[in-house]
């Protein structure tokens, strides 16, 4: 599902020392893969690099068979809508906007997702509300402003927009960091519920090594930066 391959990229251009440098790495499709490394190792920018956010200025990097570093900006901007779900560490919730909203959002950029989501559920709303359901956030909060539920149904609500349309790649930015141990464990856990019915890929970046044992697998930055794995 992921393939890297001699990626190298440095924020300050192709002549000055790199913030991520890795000679290959591959992530099966539906693997659990747990990336930890401290602050500073360069986990962002990795994720950033595997959306298509960001471009390396060597290497590439292969999602689902496809090259993106050989899409244009607009091509990289779709294929991540139809075949990425991404939980952001600060969730990027529109505050104003329902729970329901948030999540149907996703699908308003991808014909794809919005057209598995309707097959899941017979309408994109209620595909919606399944997953906040399944997610553990209660009917009762589903059509309330997002900024007024707590830190940890806001997380619920970001994870529901990054899997509704089944998307085959789900990158998670350390979405628990303002979690204590137990739920940031609990999420986990219903994440994966709702990743393993679709196959999907899952990376999840955390300096919280505690986490580690309920993934698939485990990589280090530190010992990724200039190997393979």
């Amino acid at each position: 599902m992921i393939e890297i391959d001699k990626l190298w990229f440095s924020w300050q251009g192709a002549h000055c020392a790199p913030t991520v440098n890795i000679d290959t790495l591959h992530v099966n499709k539906g693997e659990h893969l747990f990336l930890h490394g401290p602050s500073g190792s360069g986990k962002s920018t990795l994720l950033s690099l595997l959306a298509g956010i960001q471009i390396p200025q060597h290497g590439s990097i292969t999602l689902n068979g496809t090259n993106i570093n050989q899409l244009s900006s607009s091509e990289r901007d779709q294929f991540r809508a139809d075949h990425i779900g991404y939980i952001f560490q600060s969730f990027n919730l529109l505050p104003y906007l329902s729970p329901i909203d948030n999540v149907t959002l996703a699908c308003q950029f991808s014909k794809v997702r919005k057209q598995r989501a309707i097959a899941n559920g017979n309408s994109l709303e209620r595909t919606a509300s399944e997953l906040l359901l399944q997610l553990g956030l209660e009917q009762a909060h589903h059509h309330q402003a997002v900024n007024t539920l707590s830190i940890g149904q806001q997380q619920r609500v970001a994870a529901a927009r990054a899997v509704i349309g089944d998307p085959e790649i789900i990158i998670a930015d350390e979405p628990t960091s303002a979690l204590d141990e137990a739920n940031r464990k609990a999420f986990i856990e219903l994440l994966f519920a709702q990743t393993d019915k679709t196959g999907a890929t899952v990376v999840f970046v955390s300096h919280e090594h505690s986490l580690a044992p309920l993934f698939s697998r485990i990589v280090h930055l530190d010992e990724l930066q200039g190997a393979s794995a």
